[in-house]
């Protein structure tokens, strides 16, 4: 019998030890009860898993506008003066997380909704935050518009929009001035590629092209020494780089840089990795090798060269 200190600070025997038929009792209670309250269980006591039952996305916006969403997006939609937005759906919620007091002072229709209306929009999988806006998509520039910048990074038929929105991403982050895409076999912007790329869609030109060998000629002319990304490239990519300018390109997935490409690049150039695991997702790829290419040009920078 285990013995208890009670209020006065004395000793008192356990009336009710554990495994008594009193104590098997309560037991059935709370569990009884948490049937009630929580459906059917799992081991342990823990409510089963319902998946929410899922929906499909709906038709398009028309008109040729494009849908986007998500909290990063949307906000720089807009803060961009160039993207043109039509109108609005948000919740309150996300309203207030966006900073928006008055929907009427917008210079687009705008309503306030509930998430489940939005995802019978956008389709249940797409994470939408609470807010989705039809827009016009931002038109792409031709190659003779490209700014003053020493780093742009080129795409040969990525088609994945998860891929290209990542890659945005990382090139706004790393400041490279444009991404460089052909006019066939690459994404079209839409909500997938906007939401992958978190806002940057909108810091970055997009310099479509229809030919990318004779782009990179114009790259070549322009002062860029032009890098292939390849697993089987004969150099490291940071003994690579030479000059003050740099265009990193790089391949699809699976099938990488086309022959054509390969043979037009100023050089081709490995990632090279110590682990078991010898090629990288194209997005990580990229990212990595922008760091690598930002560091080489601002050190060149610090040197005066």
């Amino acid at each position: 019998m285990v013995d208890r200190k009670d209020k006065r600070g004395g000793s008192r025997p356990d009336e009710n030890p554990a495994g008594t038929p009193k104590d098997s009792h309560y037991a059935k209670l709370r569990r009884a009860h948490r049937d009630r309250k929580g459906g059917d269980q799992k081991a342990g006591g823990k409510p089963a898993f319902r998946p929410k039952a899922k929906m499909a996305a709906g038709e398009g916006p028309g008109d040729g506008l494009v849908r986007l969403y998500g909290l990063h997006t949307v906000r720089a939609a807009l803060d961009n003066p160039a993207r043109k937005i039509r109108n609005m759906l948000v919740t309150r919620n996300a309203a207030e997380r966006l900073g928006i007091s008055d929907l009427s002072a917008l210079p687009f229709a705008a309503e306030f909704t509930e998430p489940r209306d939005i995802d019978r929009i956008t389709g249940s999988d797409a994470v939408h935050q609470g807010v989705l806006i039809e827009a016009e998509p931002l038109r792409p520039k031709r190659l003779d518009a490209l700014g003053d910048t020493n780093l742009v990074l080129v795409l040969d038929q990525v088609t994945d929009p998860h891929n290209v929105g990542a890659i945005l991403r990382s090139a706004v982050a790393f400041g490279a001035g444009a991404l460089i895409t052909t006019a066939r076999h690459s994404p079209t912007e839409s909500g997938v590629l906007a939401k992958s790329a978190s806002g940057a869609l909108e810091h970055i030109d997009h310099i479509e092209v229809r030919n990318l060998a004779e782009a990179l000629g114009a790259l070549h002319d322009a002062g860029f020494q032009t890098i292939g990304l390849d697993s089987d490239g004969p150099n490291e990519l940071e003994k690579t780089f030479a000059g003050k300018k740099i265009a990193l390109v790089l391949g699809a997935e699976g099938k990488g840089l086309r022959q054509k490409t390969r043979e037009t690049v100023t050089a081709l150039a490995r990632l090279e990795m110590p682990g078991a695991i010898r090629s990288l997702n194209v997005s990580n790829a990229a990212a990595v090798a922008l760091y690598a290419a930002g560091k080489f040009l601002e050190g060149n920078k610090a040197l005066g060269q």
